[in-house]
């Protein structure tokens, strides 16, 4: 991608002009993610929420303009409704967060209703796991800290030490009704959670990274389940 850093307008300058060549008449227009919350970057983008009541359906587009990437998410005045819904169901709130977050750009009366909507459903969580739920996925997580006990092959132990980071964290955050992430946002979504516990988490990985010892991360991962009642295996059946 070929971007230049040095010479482009400041974030919400572009992201405004942005919004008046593409979307003229549109009834709403948010810019979010890093550049709003302070964390831009050298790669950061423009993530711009549009609201356009002209438009059939939602979409989603990238393209480099003013010196910067940019990644619109179009909606009518209705879509992006089923995107809280579907977002919220997988406890990862990508488009609530954006809107909530985020600056005004472009507004004609709609968005403090919308930012209403976004805010109640960041506030009152994720669904909460059941009983049964939970000790589904103290099985799986049970079953990937076995391998990552067990594995002699520092290769192999790399990538499901990946895995059993990704579960546990799963684990924590919904056990204490908080959302979830991917990538980055599983660390931002620790710290959000407790940002002590989200330093001891990511240390105890990074030491078995760097050195192969696996005793932090076990301890950790035994915390995590033991809250729980402890490693699940033996008298657990699925579909029987």
């Amino acid at each position: 991608m070929n971007v230049d850093h040095l010479h482009r307008l400041p974030a919400t300058k572009a992201a405004k002009k942005i919004i008046e060549r593409h979307f003229p008449e549109c009834e709403g227009a948010i810019l979010a993610g890093s550049v709003v919350r302070g964390q831009e970057s050298a790669t950061s983008d423009l993530d711009i929420v549009v609201f356009d009541k002209k438009l059939s359906a939602s979409y989603r587009e990238s393209f480099v303009e003013l010196g910067w990437p940019v990644e619109l998410f179009c909606h009518n005045l209705d879509s992006y409704q089923a995107y809280f819904k579907s977002d919220c169901e997988r406890a990862r709130p990508c488009l609530p967060r954006m809107i909530s977050e985020g600056i005004v750009l472009k507004d004609k009366g709609i968005l403090d209703g919308i930012k209403q909507e976004a805010e109640t459903l960041l506030i009152a969580g994720p669904e909460k796991w059941d009983k049964a739920t939970i000790k589904l996925k103290q099985y799986f997580l049970t079953d990937v800290l076995d391998d990552f006990i067990g594995t002699t092959n520092r290769s192999e132990g790399i990538f499901v030490a990946g895995k059993l980071a990704e579960l546990a964290a799963e684990f924590v955050l919904r056990t204490n009704n908080r959302w979830i992430g991917s990538s980055k946002w599983v660390f931002r979504s620790l710290t959000e959670y407790n940002e002590e516990y989200a330093v001891a988490f990511t240390e105890a990985f990074n030491l078995y990274y760097k050195t192969d010892d696996k005793r932090r991360v076990i301890h950790i991962v035994d915390g995590i389940l033991d809250l729980h009642g402890g490693r699940v295996f033996e008298g657990f059946s699925l579909g029987k």
